[in-house]
């Protein structure tokens, strides 16, 4: 738990410097757009985890490891050296942190508000418009969703925005009722 606000912190403050870095050499949506990119390699590549978060691997290994996928992605230069000097500082398991900052940044510069939403199954676009409208009412702004599939959670949504977690999935029901039971 230490180590994730401790990544939490660092990938802030990264995330913070990139931020003005990007809109500064006005390449905000470029590095937006690189950094969503990353986030889908994390996300669906485990080597790329494993590479990140190993202490097995140095911080060159890390640096080469993280170029190769930037160059594949076509990454603009501030992207590049960017990640690069994450893996130098030994601070490359704190890319996903510095990927969700720069996330709120950007969307707050736009006014509007990250929210992802995780379903069990893949959302219509009818039901997507209606957790729009939902969020949006909530938060009086207008939301932008990422959406998620985790057949874990059986049905309901997850809607996670910031910090705050709406948690209506049947997966949390029911360990709810079985915490319930127990202590009856």
């Amino acid at each position: 738990m230490a180590d994730d606000s401790k990544n939490n912190d660092v990938g802030e403050r990264y995330a913070q410097a990139l931020f003005e870095l990007a809109l500064d050499g006005g390449a905000l949506a470029a590095v937006e757009g690189d950094l969503k990119a990353l986030k889908g390699a994390h996300r669906d590549s485990p080597d790329l985890r494993r590479l990140l978060a190993s202490p097995a691997f140095g911080a060159e290994d890390k640096a080469r490891g993280l170029d190769a996928v930037a160059a594949a992605g076509n990454a603009h230069p501030l992207t590049r050296k960017f990640l690069g000097l994450l893996a130098r500082n030994r601070r490359a398991s704190a890319i996903p942190a510095v990927i969700a900052g720069f996330e709120r940044l950007v969307a707050r510069r736009r006014g509007v508000v990250a929210a992802e939403v995780v379903s069990a199954r893949p959302l219509s676009e009818v039901q997507l418009q209606q957790v729009t409208a939902a969020v949006r009412q909530a938060l009086g702004r207008d939301p932008e969703l990422e959406t998620r599939v985790d057949p874990a959670i059986l049905g309901g949504l997850k809607v996670r925005v910031g910090n705050r977690l709406f948690d209506a999935s049947l997966r949390s029901r029911l360990d709810q009722m079985k915490y319930a039971l127990k202590r009856a």
